[in-house]
């Protein structure tokens, strides 16, 4: 499966980069959004935009979904217009998206029920990352089945890495997200009071982005917050979403996060400020501001 046919499904923020690397590479790519007005560019680079995740999923070797969250995971898959109806025997369908480990569970029921094959593969990194091709895959599934179209990874990412059966992916992609979560809404915290407080805010920000807490993320984030610039790199309300999740999985396993809780408050309060399509860079404004 060198280069199989592919179906992308969902042509967010991640969703798009990632279908343009594939067209970059080689690959014939067959395109569907609910919003057709994304798929515009994407058809300007090759790709074939299609009406219905089933007419997508006609004629490929492999479906790819990245969408926002289980509820538009399931519309992708399941019903009469899905992919998974419109799927041919052989199929490796790959679930991208940061949902459930519940929800990836009963999917990977679904594929298996039609004998397809299924990995659950979320990504890590950003939207800059989608668009360069270094995205970082975290795979659950038969690891015969990631060899199988591991070409089709390595045109998106630099990074492949097993993680055990599937929904290991889904729960490993949660638990990196709500870590980041966590930074980002403490980096929120502490830029307010630095600026409150009359400390000098570029002395103090280099401190901290140069120091133990300087990780990638906080240095990226930090930038924003001080320029400020929320051009949506990773959607706040998604943030959101994804502590939420995050919670309900560790529940399961009888463990509390009170740090995520904690953060998907600050995250939920910049929601209801208005700023859930921007940035996650803009947890900080509703601090700011009391």
């Amino acid at each position: 499966m060198s280069k199989p046919a592919i179906a992308f499904l969902g042509l967010g923020i991640m969703g798009s980069g990632m279908a343009r690397r594939l067209l970059l590479n080689g690959f014939s790519v067959t395109v569907f959004n609910r919003s057709p007005e994304k798929a515009k560019a994407l058809a300007v680079d090759g790709a074939k935009v299609v009406n219905s995740p089933r007419e997508a999923a006609s004629g490929a070797g492999v479906i790819i979904s990245m969408v926002a969250d289980d509820n538009a995971s399931r519309a992708m898959w399941l019903g009469e217009n899905s992919a998974l109806a419109g799927a041919a025997q052989g199929t490796v369908c790959i679930e991208c998206s940061t949902v459930t480990v519940d929800w990836v569970c009963e999917l990977a029921a679904a594929v298996a029920a039609k004998q397809y094959e299924f990995l659950d593969a979320p990504v890590t990194g950003s939207k800059s990352h989608a668009a360069s091709g270094e995205l970082n895959f975290l795979v659950g599934g038969d690891q015969n089945t990631v060899e199988k179209v591991r070409p089709v990874f390595s045109a998106m990412g630099k990074t492949v890495l097993p993680v055990g059966p599937i929904g290991s992916g889904a729960l490993l992609k949660l638990i990196n997200n709500f870590v980041c979560g966590v930074q980002v809404a403490a980096l929120a915290e502490a830029t307010a009071m630095i600026e409150r407080s009359g400390l000098d805010r570029a002395k103090a920000l280099e401190v901290l982005t140069n120091g133990a807490p300087g990780s990638p993320l906080v240095k990226t984030v930090a930038m924003r917050m001080t320029t400020p610039d929320y051009t949506p790199n990773f959607l706040l309300r998604l943030v959101t979403k994804d502590l939420s999740y995050a919670i309900k999985e560790a529940g399961k396993l009888f463990i509390e996060l009170p740090m995520a809780l904690a953060a998907r408050e600050e995250f939920q309060r910049a929601i209801a400020a208005g700023h859930g399509d921007k940035d996650l860079a803009a947890v900080v404004e509703p601090l700011r501001k009391r």
